[in-house]
């Protein structure tokens, strides 16, 4: 179980509001939040001119925030010093899922870049995993703003599941090498109305939160996990 705060038994999973533990119910109650508060996500970023880091706080706190008490919170808030992985890939250090993120929206709020490279968006997105729980579906809205202000869509409906996380965990691992891109790049579409890919974003496989759980490799004093992040931070070439 996925316990940064170390109080799971005490307080339910990740501190939920309803003290949960039952992984089935946390699904279902977190899915039904997010759901609830699309409508409100997405009307709030239209409503945004050029996009900033607290935008993507205040997105999740609107998914999340009657479920997680610290929603609209990034890890360097919730959770400094631990070191949180999934299937291997490594989450940047919480001080610098802000930067990670920025140079997402730089390249994506560039409409010519953003066309030519969605995956390297994503992957920066990824990689500064801001949050304890709820990137993939706040990142997700935030890249299809980006992409429809940009004039295109990705017909996500179209795409593989596993196919699409082997080539966002080797774009997290090697980025700026078009993995992602080219994975992404068939399921390009004409741009869509909001209220369209709105309806599309709630019905898409793979946002119940059925997916790989995070891991707490450990904290970052620990030096045998800080030396691991320090090898993957470097591998990336960045």
């Amino acid at each position: 179980m996925f316990d940064p705060f170390n109080d799971f038994e005490r307080s339910g999973y990740l501190r939920n509001l309803y003290g949960e533990k039952d992984p089935e119910i946390i699904r279902e109650l977190e899915h039904t939040m997010f759901r609830a508060g699309l409508d409100d996500a997405l009307a709030y970023l239209e409503s945004r001119g050029t996009l900033c880091y607290q935008d993507f706080l205040e997105v999740h706190k609107i998914l999340f925030q009657e479920f997680y008490p610290w929603a609209g919170q990034d890890r360097q808030i919730t959770a400094p010093n631990c070191s949180v992985s999934k299937a291997g890939t490594v989450f940047c250090h919480p001080q610098d899922a802000r930067r990670a993120v920025d140079e997402g929206l730089r390249i994506g709020q560039d409409k010519d870049s953003m066309f030519k490279r969605p995956g390297d968006v994503m992957g920066f997105f990824a990689y500064g995993h801001p949050f304890l729980d709820g990137n993939g579906r706040t990142m997700l809205i935030i890249h299809s703003e980006l992409c429809h202000r940009a004039g295109f869509s990705i017909n996500w409906h179209l795409t593989n599941k596993m196919d699409y996380l082997k080539a966002l965990s080797a774009e997290i691992e090697s980025p700026l090498k078009g993995h992602l891109d080219s994975y992404l790049e068939p399921f390009k579409g004409q741009s869509q109305d909001r209220v369209s890919w709105g309806e599309t974003i709630h019905d898409l496989q793979g946002l119940d939160g059925q997916s790989i759980k995070n891991t707490v490799d450990g904290e970052y004093s620990d030096k045998l996990v800080a030396e691991k992040y320090q090898s993957f931070d470097f591998n990336r070439g960045l």
